[in-house]
């Protein structure tokens, strides 16, 4: 019986008793202590490495991943409080953690290598955090795994994984923690310059082993459920984490990208309505934030629309677009949405070439002259609303915001009300019958559910909420033109990338697609240096998340069930009866 204990408990690396976790702890702290070393010599390499006591740029995030590791690290002493990190004592979360510092030092040790030349151009520091980070994972290779734990290592191994309900405080104290950091790694990431595209590739290492190493310990699955408790403390928390982020800014150009980030995952709800609320596959949706646009650039006052005298005030142009894509959605749903599956993604996929090819032909000589044809509706004028332009730079307590920072607060406000539009009506009886079609259409119908109606209501809400933020879309790029509204492409916005930003993020939830959106859009904009390889980079994302988190980032819970048996979950299993119960009930019957 000891020698089967002793076997089970054994790391894939053979070490003596407690030295894995003092290996674990040293290499974080050296791995630490190099980022306060110089890596190279010369500051050509992105990020100036060359500074002792002063970390910056791959340095840096080689810091947050050695105090990562140390902090899973810690729980392995016993400290105090720290064991709600990790409350099975998985290895697999602390070596993920090893693995996020490993990564991002021997990245930063090879682009030096190859980008300046030669081994010749590393410091020392670079040496020592090769070494250093290594220790770590060699140390996490040799936990014991009986059953993928290290509870073997731990001073009381039978201690029990934290259980009960925390107090309120308590929870949303951790809801305003986990955004807070949340914004401090978004505005981070944006702010990291187009030329360091080595910096960004290093965080996006970071998080990528983070991330795995939260959803291994079961942390986003415990966050997310405190945020379902704490709804409307954790939305108003996190809007209000978007509305700092235009003050944490020094230029204009990273409110840019949060502004075409808000645009995309408000198109991305609306498409969250269709496809992960009503499990109808869209492939043209892109159509309707085209739909939006262009009804309101042709009444915006623009000198080169077909309406150039006219120029609606904001609200009835942003009327006028919601009601051309309601219209259309439901001029293509009506005759449509009695198809299923393949056939209406095929449908949808038409629809929305149908639109880029009449758009684009719509010039006065290959059509009726109502878009201009390829060159679009450029000078589309600045929005005022009650006095304020948004065009203008303004001063708010001391801080100067831009045009894409005033555009910024105006797309926050629609994405919060499309944030309500979808929780309301997810909650709703239409909601509930949505999800009752997308589980099961013919069984719903048998119920008494009217699928074609409920099909249609879900469509035309999605295509009205496209159009809305296609209203703000043409005055923020000061023009529409045909070209963005494609299937697939390069870059956002397209079909491709928001049927992505659902799927990605986690069909049927809100924050989901809002995850989902920002990384698809800030992704491609941060690794300008792929080019042509960029969709084949995307791909391989994706389909590497789909092997590892077929759910999503945020999951949904009914879909985490679908795709993970009970074992694998945070959830109790279902317990057997025993023999003795099993026997008084057939007494008693």
């Amino acid at each position: 019986m000891t020698t089967q204990k002793t076997d089970t408990a054994r790391g894939l690396i053979a070490l003596p008793a407690g030295a894995p976790r003092i290996l674990i702890a040293a290499g974080a702290v050296a791995t630490i202590a190099s980022t306060f070393m110089s890596w190279t010599w010369t500051s050509d390499f992105p990020g100036d490495l060359t500074v002792y006591g002063y970390p910056a740029g791959l340095q840096t995030i080689a810091l947050v991943a050695g105090l990562i590791t140390l902090l899973f690290t810690l729980p392995l002493w016993n400290v105090r409080g720290l064991h709600r990190l990790n409350p099975a004592g998985a290895t697999s979360p602390i070596l993920l953690t090893t693995l996020a510092g490993f990564t991002v030092c021997w990245y930063a040790a090879i682009a030096i290598a190859v980008e300046l030349g030669g081994l010749a151009n590393l410091d020392p520091g670079a040496y020592v955090a090769a070494v250093a980070s290594a220790l770590p994972v060699l140390g996490a290779l040799a936990l014991p795994r009986p059953g993928d734990t290290a509870k073997a290592y731990l001073t009381k191994p039978d201690q029990p994984a934290p259980t009960g309900q925390l107090p309120g405080w308590t929870q949303r104290l951790i809801v305003t923690l986990g955004i807070t950091l949340g914004l401090i790694a978004f505005t981070y990431g944006i702010g990291i310059n187009d030329e360091e595209s080595e910096t960004f590739i290093g965080f996006v290492l970071l998080l990528v082993f983070v991330a795995w190493a939260l959803v291994h310990a079961g942390q986003l699955d415990r966050f997310s459920t405190l945020c379902a408790q704490n709804k409307g403390f954790a939305t108003g928390i996190a809007f209000l984490a978007a509305a700092i982020f235009p003050f944490t800014q020094s230029e204009d150009h990273n409110a840019n990208l949060g502004v075409n980030i808000l645009i995309f995952a408000t198109v991305a709800l609306g498409l969250n309505i269709v496809v992960g609320l009503t499990g109808l596959l869209d492939l043209g949706y892109v159509a309707f934030l085209g739909v939006g646009a262009y009804a309101a650039a042709l009444v915006s006052g623009s000198e080169f629309s077909r309406f150039s005298g006219v120029q609606f005030p904001f609200w009835a142009a942003a009327l006028t677009g919601m009601a051309a894509s309601l219209v259309f959605g439901v001029l293509i749903g009506a005759p449509t949405l009695r198809l299923r599956g393949d056939y209406l993604a095929i449908v949808t996929l038409g629809f929305g070439e149908i639109f880029r090819i009449a758009v684009n032909n719509m010039d006065g000589s290959s059509g009726p002259d109502i878009t201009n044809g390829p060159d679009g509706i450029p000078s589309i004028p600045d929005l005022e609303i009650f006095g304020f332009n948004l065009g203008a730079s303004h001063d708010v307590a001391g801080f100067t915001l831009g045009r894409f920072a005033n555009y910024f607060f105006l797309m926050l406000l629609i994405t919060a009300l499309v944030v309500l539009v979808f929780t309301r009506a997810a909650d709703s009886r239409i909601g509930r019958s949505w999800i009752a079609i997308r589980e099961d259409e013919t069984a719903a119908t048998a119920m008494g559910i009217n699928g074609f109606r409920v099909k249609l209501i879900a469509f035309a809400l999605g295509a009205t909420l496209a159009g809305l933020a296609g209203t703000v879309s043409a005055h923020v790029t000061y023009s529409v033109v045909p070209s963005p509204y494609q299937f697939a492409g390069a870059a956002p916005p397209n079909s491709a990338f928001l049927l992505a930003a659902v799927v990605l993020g986690g069909m049927g939830t809100v924050s989901g697609p809002l995850l989902g959106a920002s990384l698809l859009y800030l992704i491609p904009e941060k690794l300008t240096f792929l080019k042509e390889y960029e969709l084949l980079a995307f791909g391989i994302a994706l389909v590497i998340l789909m092997r590892f988190r077929p759910e999503g980032i945020i999951a949904n819970r009914r879909r985490q069930l679908e795709f993970h048996e009970t074992g694998q979950l945070d959830i109790p299993e279902q317990q057997s009866l025993p023999d003795s119960t099993v026997g008084a009930t057939k007494a008693g019957a």
